[in-house]
């Protein structure tokens, strides 16, 4: 019963109607790009935000340091722990998107060792262990089992392993939705792609979000603006990887 509650709240939450795409509206003489039906970026479109004019919180619930750019935030947990940093927020929006269109074969991310963190070994009963899956549980395909999942993930990569992971762009003329600007590092750093405009030039504006250090909620960024585009620069906190060199994507099909 609770399990059904819990998806039931779920799909209320990522079918509401105050989301990225009706919250931001395109700049006068832009348009909406197209996307997939079903893809990812009509997922992250379709993304629930809370209520305007919610602050930016830590994991602790203080005030982050980045509330200042907040444009929104997305309707969408951040933990007890400060886990869930730049790269985890992209992967957990990469792993929700999946984890409920119910492909969990795709489910994967690599750690920064190398070790392959399959969401079908986890859900299995299998647990990580030195580089290797050791059969310590039952099967549990459930949200809360998913989770612990992604927690383990977001304990073991980071931007280092997520940029090996991507695919780049190579041609920055095809920016859409869902793709990553990312500089693996220690820290690093990285912005996801949350919706894409584009004139009759075909001129594009993106709006972006990011979690960061300590992890917080994830938001849509603004500096006078939340439309960003690759022309101009953008003064925000690594608002240098917001260019063409640092552009990638998880799939080729995305």
């Amino acid at each position: 019963m609770k399990i059904s509650l819990i998806l039931i709240l779920l799909f209320i939450s990522f079918t509401s109607s105050d989301n990225v795409v009706t919250r931001f509206k395109a700049p006068d003489g832009y348009h909406q790009s197209s996307v997939k039906p079903g893809s990812f970026a009509e997922w992250l479109q379709n993304l629930p935000l809370k209520p305007a004019g919610t602050q930016t919180k830590t994991y602790k619930g203080d005030v982050a340091r980045t509330d200042y750019y907040t444009a929104a935030v997305v309707d969408i947990s951040v933990g007890n722990q400060d886990l869930q940093q730049c790269a985890d927020a992209v992967m957990r929006l990469r792993g929700e998107y999946l984890y409920h269109q119910k492909n969990y074969k795709a489910i994967s991310f690599n750690f920064v060792s190398g070790f392959k963190c399959d969401y079908l070994h986890y859900a299995d009963g299998y647990r990580y262990q030195n580089d290797k899956w050791v059969l310590k549980a039952k099967k549990d395909y459930s949200y809360p089992a998913f989770m612990r999942y992604m927690n383990l993930v977001f304990a073991y990569a980071g931007t280092l392993s997520l940029d090996k992971e991507l695919h780049k762009v190579a041609n920055p003329d095809e920016l859409k939705t869902g793709d990553i600007f990312i500089h693996g590092g220690s820290p690093g750093h990285c912005f996801i792609v949350m919706d894409v405009v584009e004139n009759s030039k075909h001129q594009k504006q993106f709006l972006l979000a990011q979690s960061f250090m300590p992890a917080q909620n994830i938001q849509v960024l603004q500096y006078g603006s939340p439309w960003f585009s690759l022309d101009k620069p953008a003064n925000i906190p690594y608002g240098e990887l917001i260019n063409k060199i640092y552009l990638k994507r998880f799939g080729i099909g995305d």
